[in-house]
């Protein structure tokens, strides 16, 4: 070992690969074309990235060691063989890409689905293209990843094939096929999975998952109670038809798609109906719409073979982000607008980072610069939002909802109605301009009160107006004001994509991004590194004012043989359940994205989720009734020393609540939570006077609503942009601005400051004491059990409810409170638990 120790730092991943073959003979042996291909396509590029900085052609090879042939693989460097064709499980360049003994590259551990590739590469004796030598060039190459062979290998954008699931005879642990993938990662660290969780831990943990709720006492005790194997199976089944999944499920959504109802910037105006498009996503999930079905509704809802009310109200996708409604350059904003549509559209649904290629091609993706106009190009006959019209401001971006004989009625109707106050309009005001002309004094004061017009108009009976002109008069007002409150039944309008006509604008590359340098034109297509299909752009009929262009995409997304949405979903979901996705960087699946920590999986589960029609719920309840899923946070050493961040998937994760979360469960233990009433206009909770004035114009755009509706669930809260409710803000609420892929997780004062001194909490702690006194009775002992039991739902210890009796006691005897506000401090401490805030 000591001969190791004295080389050169920059010699050791040398010293450690490859040595000279003791067998001269095996240095040229005959391989097969598939194994060929095989080094070609998996190893070639692995040698070419992370070893040929050290040891390509350039100069010297650092420790003597050359992998530009196959031969000088074998010959090695400095220190003698490190590969053992007749005994590859020795080898030391096994040992050292594991990091087992060496830890090669030095600049980071591979992921293991090229160490897996490796391994292969010395199973089955080093195959290597008969007499090429890697020029150096390629090891020098540097500058954005180019679209070629080796690119277009990478693991997320080749195909999704359904791999084996691996065998584990006898091992009880697997339950599902995620279990197989899962318990083969962790039989190679030697580790094993963490125990079960309780039983308690594990139905908070469903309901929370699933509609972001806590479970009350009786649905904890009905659980506890039943010993039957698949009682926690009913469990899940019966949350996955409760209409608040929906709720919970819908959240996630519109944090992807930077759901917000208002446009931001200095006047941050409201967006006409933009609501529907929540109450459509939450329907959505609640129907169990497939996935496929999804995706296409939002991006091409107007041109489908079969448009209805939702996927009109779907196309509301596009109205979600920001908007500049007095742009500097309205050219330029422009394009703003539809790089908001591609960054989103790309993140979202592709998990790629296309954005990035606006200027120029992307410095870490093999994107260029032309695919993201390739895809702009989809977008570009999409009509601004607020782009003005011959009708109104709106015209572009809202409709009428209906079928095509309720529409034509309801336009009917107003017409009628427009033409119907013209004409009153018209002969009121010939009447009005008569009386009007022999107003004198303080009579041209009156006439401005509506209201008084008649009186006036009744003192010029016989002078200017006859009893006829009179009685028409009066008929002429009631039919004005008859008018006025006039609400054609019926429909309802929702905010929607319309664009510009049959024929797009061209597409042009923008030099550096700058809409007012063209470039090369483009026409639309999909991003080259994923071998994808030419775009079938099909007209969508003359009924319909659009390209199709959008339609294209959108099949092309939802399609099973696209590389990337099924993944990209599939580890959403995963992520959603884990507080972490199989690939940690979400929305990017690109080179500067974390490596998948089980490839197959993920690729099983894709392939699944194609297979079992893009359905979620069966995706939920395959994860749930995992035993990776029901696995508990406990730790051990071992296990911490090996893979402390857990990207092995020993145990559970525990989580903190959301936001969302919080407040609800606040009101949900209090009994005071409505959550009975779905969908519709947003609602506003109360904000304190002091955020209100932090606005440009200080409670601008913030109404109030009954107390009723303040009690609902916080997805119904209105998100002004401006203007975030105080405990969204502190407890890391999603960023309306972009997608939020992500919700990181910050521990700060405010969070304690506000759980304890807000308005809010402590308004919802006394409405909880009084709750506690309405339900258990006078005993301040059963009120604390009461408490304790809604907040933590399981059966607290008498250690702790003597604890909180003390506590309640002491405020009122040394403190001198009430025993109700004594109770309601007990309940503003155990609305701080952390058994109350966070997820085991």
């Amino acid at each position: 070992m000591s001969r190791f120790l004295l080389l050169p730092v920059a010699s050791i991943f040398a010293a450690v690969l490859l040595l000279p073959h003791s067998v001269r003979g095996d240095s040229e042996p005959e391989h097969s074309a598939e194994q060929i291909k095989f080094f070609e396509t998996e190893i070639k590029p692995i040698l070419v990235k992370h070893c040929f900085k050290c040891h390509g052609a350039n100069g010297a090879p650092k420790g003597g060691l050359s992998l530009t042939s196959r031969s000088g693989l074998l010959q090695g460097g400095d220190t003698g063989p490190s590969v053992l064709l007749e005994s590859p499980g020795d080898s030391i360049l096994l040992e050292a890409v594991n990091y087992a003994s060496y830890e090669m590259p030095p600049s980071g551990k591979l992921p293991q689905a090229m160490i897996d590739v490796l391994t292969k590469w010395v199973e089955i004796g080093l195959p290597w293209t008969p007499g090429d030598e890697i020029a150096h060039v390629e090891s020098e190459k540097h500058g954005p990843p180019p679209v070629n062979d080796e690119t277009k290998q990478f693991w997320s954008f080749r195909p999704v094939v359904r791999p084996e699931v691996p065998s584990h005879p006898g091992d009880h642990w697997v339950r599902t096929p995620i279990d197989a993938f899962v318990l083969k990662s962790l039989d190679a660290a030697e580790l094993r999975p963490a125990p079960p969780a309780t039983k308690t831990a594990l139905l908070r943990r469903a309901y929370y998952d699933l509609i972001g709720l806590p479970p009350s006492p009786e649905q904890v005790q009905d659980y506890l109670s039943d010993a039957s194997p698949d009682a926690f199976e009913r469990v899940v089944d019966a949350l996955l038809e409760s209409p608040h999944y929906g709720e919970r499920w819908g959240r996630h959504w519109l944090d992807l798609v930077r759901y917000a109802e208002t446009n931001s910037y200095e006047r941050d105006g409201a967006k006409p109906f933009v609501w529907r498009y929540r109450d459509y996503v939450i329907r959505s999930f609640n129907d169990d719409k497939p996935y496929d079905q999804f995706v296409k509704e939002q991006i091409a809802g107007d041109e489908l073979p079969t448009v209805t009310s939702d996927s009109i109200i779907a196309t509301g996708y596009y109205r979600l982000g920001i908007w500049q409604d007095e742009p500097v350059d309205a050219h330029q904003e422009l394009f703003e607008d539809l790089d908001d549509l591609v960054r989103t559209t790309g993140e979202v649904f592709l998990g790629i980072t296309v954005g990035c290629a606006r200027c120029h091609d992307h410095k870490l993706d093999p994107l260029p610069q032309t695919d993201y106009y390739g895809m702009l190009a989809f977008f570009r006959n999409v009509k601004r939002f607020g782009e003005r019209s011959h009708e109104s401001v709106l015209a572009n971006s809202v409709r009428t909802l209906g079928t095509d004989e309720s529409v034509e009625r309801y336009e009917r109707l107003i017409r009628e109605h427009r033409e119907e106050t013209e004409e009153n309009r018209k002969a009121l005001g010939n009447l009005d301009r008569r009386i009007k002309a022999d107003l004198v004094g303080v009579e041209n004061d009156e006439w401005q009160a509506e209201q008084a017009r008649i009186d006036i108009a009744r003192t010029r009976i016989g002078k200017i107006l006859s009893q006829k002109d009179f009685d028409r008069y009066v008929a002429l007002t009631a039919e004005r004001d008859q008018l006025r409150q006039f609400r054609p039944p019926g429909n309802e309008q929702a905010l929607c994509v319309t664009e510009h006509g049959p024929t797009a604008h061209p597409t042009h590359v923008l030099i550096r991004g700058n809409a007012h340098v063209e470039g090369e034109l483009v026409e639309p297509h999909f991003p080259s590194v994923l071998s994808p299909p030419s775009p079938n752009i099909i007209s969508p009929g003359d009924s319909v004012n659009s390209t199709g262009r959008r339609l294209a995409l959108a099949r092309w997304l939802s399609s099973a043989d696209n590389p990337l949405t099924a993944r990209v979903m599939v580890n959403r979901i995963w992520h959603y359940h884990f507080g972490r996705g199989i690939v940690r960087s979400t929305s990017d699946f690109g080179f500067q994205g974390t490596a998948p920590t089980h490839p197959a999986l993920l690729d099983w589960l894709a392939s699944d989720f194609i297979d079992g029609g893009w359905r979620l719920k069966r995706l939920h309840k395959l994860i749930m009734l995992s035993s990776t899923y029901q696995m508990s946070s406990q730790p051990n050493e071992q296990a911490l020393a090996k893979d402390p961040i857990n990207n092995l998937m020993w145990r559970f994760d525990m989580r903190r609540l959301s936001a969302e979360e919080i407040r609800d469960s606040i009101l949900a233990v209090d009994g005071s939570l409505n959550r009975e009433k779905m969908y519709g206009p947003s609602v506003y909770v109360s904000i304190p006077e002091e955020v209100l004035a932090g606005q440009s114009r200080p409670g601008a755009g913030w109404g109030q609503s009954s107390p009723e509706d303040r009690a609902r669930r916080s997805l119904y809260i209105h998100v002004k942009r401006s203007l975030v409710v105080p405990m969204m803000a502190s407890f890391d609420g999603a960023d309306t601005d972009a997608s939020c892929p992500i919700r990181f997780v910050t521990t700060q004062p405010t969070q304690a400051l506000g759980m304890l001194n807000s308005d809010f909490v402590n308004e919802q702690a006394a409405v909880f004491a009084k709750y506690l006194i309405a339900n258990a009775g006078s005993r301040i002992h059963d009120q604390v059990a009461l408490g304790l039991r809604r907040v933590t739902q399981r059966e607290p210890t008498t250690e702790e409810i003597a604890r909180g009796t003390r506590l309640v006691e002491t405020l009122e005897h040394k403190y001198k409170l009430s025993t109700e506000a004594a109770l309601k401090q007990f309940c503003v401490t155990a609305l701080n638990l952390n058994e109350f805030m966070y997820i085991d």
